[in-house]
């Protein structure tokens, strides 16, 4: 059973999504991508997004260790369902709305996004069928909606080549764990800038 770590929630259990639709971060991973991201100091205050939420574990454990706001996106029915559950355990410990649920595919959710919109900390974990040309076009809708100094998050099988990184993103850092690689991203600088 997956729990909220660290935080205002930690040791708290999550709910799971049933059945084997969604790869839920294990706890392993979990504490070694938030000691990293703790390292940046990157969670207090935060704007979090969650693309493929899943259960929603990654960003309730980010509104749980000081996230400012966290919204989840996840688009299928059940998953969508825990990610609320989970959202309103982690509103009911602060005592403040701090978990939003979006149930939305990720590219339209994007599109609809207000231009003005930045996230400081961004979680892709997109399902294996997801192939890297269809992830690199998420990546280019998420990019102008970066905030100068966000990190971007991608999880995925150990044997899945590396992203495209579209121009607006760059990335800085890649972890392996298992069968789970994290590569680290951030807004990318043009020349002109």
């Amino acid at each position: 059973m997956s729990r909220i770590i660290a935080g205002a929630a930690g040791g708290t259990p999550l709910a799971s999504v049933p059945g084997s639709m969604t790869r839920p971060t294990t706890d392993r991973v979990k504490e070694a991508l938030f000691s990293r991201l703790d390292a940046f100091g990157i969670i207090a205050g935060a704007r979090v997004l969650d693309l493929y939420a899943g259960s929603g574990s990654l960003g309730v454990e980010s509104g749980s260790r000081g996230a400012g706001t966290v919204d989840l996106v996840e688009f299928d029915a059940k998953a969508s369902s825990v990610c609320q559950r989970n959202a309103d355990l982690l509103n009911g410990v602060v005592a403040r709305k701090a978990v939003t649920v979006h149930r939305s595919k990720v590219e339209p959710f994007l599109d609809r996004t207000a231009e003005d919109a930045r996230w400081d900390l961004v979680f892709l974990d997109p399902p294996y069928p997801l192939d890297e040309v269809a992830l690199s076009a998420v990546l280019a809708k998420l990019a102008p909606h970066l905030a100068p100094a966000a990190v971007v998050v991608v999880e995925r099988s150990s044997r899945s080549p590396e992203p495209g990184w579209p121009a607006g993103v760059e990335r800085f850092a890649e972890r392996k764990y298992g069968e789970t690689k994290l590569w680290f991203a951030e807004p990318s600088v043009s020349p002109e800038d």
